[in-house]
C-alpha cells in the first residue's frame, strides 16, 4: 500500500511529520524548562533553602509557637523564590565572565540557550518580586532580611565587589546568612541571640567554601579577571585565610544551644566532631597548597553545613508545641 492508499483508507504513518514535529515541540519544551531551573542553581538553593526551614524550626521551638502547616509552606515559597530569583539575576549579570571560564561556559546564558539574555533578567525578577512579597505577608523583619539578602548578593556581591575585590566574599556572604534569619523572623518576627548565632554560623562558613573552589580553579578565576583571594595572594597566604575562618566557625557553631535553648548534647556532638574535621581538613590544606587539597576542602563544606543544620533541627523540633 502506498502512501495514496493510506491516506484514503483514513490512516496517517505514526512516523509523519506531525507526530515527528509534536516530539520535538515537546524535547524543545522540556530543554527550556531545564535551561530555566539550572539558572537558578538548584544545588546552591537547596542548600540555602534548608538553612531557613532550620531557621524555622528552631524559632517556633525556641519561642516555643506552632509551626503550622500554612505558615511553614508560605515562608519556603519565599525563600525558595528568592533564591531562585537571586542565582537567575546574578547568572544574567555574570554572563560574560562565565563564557570565559571553563567550568561555567556550558551554562544556560553562555551557551546560548537562553536567548535573549534579558528573558534571564526578567525570570529573575519576577522571582525576587513574589519572594519580598511572600515575606511581607510574613512581618516586616522578614521582609528586611530577605531585601538585605537580594540587595547584598547581586548589588554588593554581583555588581560591586566581585570584579573589584579580593574581599568581595566576606561583604558578600552576608546574603548567605539571610536565608536563616529570615526563616526565624518569619515564624517568630523577632530578631533575638538565636537567630543572630546562625546566620553568622552560614556567614562564616562561606569564605572557606568559596575561596576552596577559587583556590581549585585559580586559572579558571584568573582568566576571568575575577580578583578571588585565591588569585590575587599566593595559595598559603590564601589557605592561612581560609584555616582562620574555619576555626572561628566552629566556636560560634557550640554557642547555638545555649543561645536558643533547644538542641543539646547531641548537636553538640555532633557541632564539635564535624568541626573539628573542618579544621583539620583547612589545616591540612594550609600545610601543602594543592588543587586538590583544595577540592576536598570544597567537597567537605557543603555537606558539613547541611549535617550541622540537619543535628539542629533534629535537636529542636520535639520543642515545638
Amino acid at each position: 500500500m502506498n502512501e495514496g492508499d493510506a491516506s484514503r483508507n483514513g490512516r496517517t504513518d505514526p512516523g509523519g511529520p506531525a507526530v515527528s514535529g509534536a516530539a520535538t515541540g515537546n524535547r524543545r519544551g522540556m530543554s527550556i524548562v531545564r535551561s530555566y531551573l539550572e539558572l537558578t542553581k538548584p544545588s546552591l538553593v537547596s542548600l540555602l533553602v534548608f538553612t531557613a526551614v532550620v531557621g524555622m524550626v528552631v524559632a517556633a521551638a525556641t519561642d516555643r509557637v506552632p509551626l503550622t502547616v500554612h505558615l511553614f509552606l508560605l515562608g519556603l515559597l519565599g525563600i525558595i523564590a528568592g533564591s531562585a530569583g537571586c542565582n537567575a539575576v546574578t547568572c544574567y549579570i555574570d554572563r560574560d565572565i562565565d563564557g570565559v571560564m571553563q567550568r561555567t561556559r556550558s551554562r544556560p546564558l553562555p551557551a546560548g540557550r537562553i536567548s535573549p539574555p534579558e528573558h534571564a533578567l526578567e525570570f529573575g525578577l519576577v522571582l525576587i518580586g513574589l519572594s519580598l512579597i511572600v515575606a511581607a505577608l510574613g512581618n516586616l523583619l522578614a521582609l528586611v532580611f530577605m531585601g538585605i539578602g537580594v540587595l547584598d548578593n547581586v548589588v554588593v556581591y554581583s555588581l560591586w565587589l566581585k570584579r573589584t575585590s579580593p574581599w568581595s566574599i566576606v561583604l558578600g556572604g552576608i546574603s548567605g546568612g539571610m536565608p536563616v534569619a529570615y526563616g526565624w523572623a518569619f515564624v517568630a518576627g523577632r530578631v533575638d541571640a538565636g537567630l543572630l548565632l546562625l546566620a553568622a554560623v552560614v556567614v562564616l562558613w562561606t569564605p572557606t567554601h568559596i575561596w576552596s573552589l577559587a583556590l581549585r580553579y585559580k586559572e579558571d578565576y584568573a582568566r576571568a579577571r575575577i580578583p578571588m583571594l585565591p588569585v590575587v595572594v599566593n595559595e598559603a597566604t590564601a589557605a592561612r585565610c581560609m584555616a582562620v575562618a574555619s576555626v572561628l566557625l566552629v566556636p560560634f557553631s557550640l554557642l547555638v544551644p545555649l543561645a536558643t535553648g533547644v538542641a543539646g548534647v547531641g548537636y553538640e556532638i555532633v557541632a564539635a566532631s564535624f568541626g573539628a574535621a573542618v579544621v583539620a581538613l583547612n589545616l591540612w590544606l594550609w600545610l601543602r597548597p594543592t588543587r586538590r587539597r583544595a577540592w576536598v576542602v570544597f567537597k567537605f563544606s557543603s555537606p558539613y553545613l547541611a549535617v550541622l543544620f540537619l543535628a539542629l533541627m533534629i535537636g529542636s523540633v520535639g520543642s515545638i508545641p
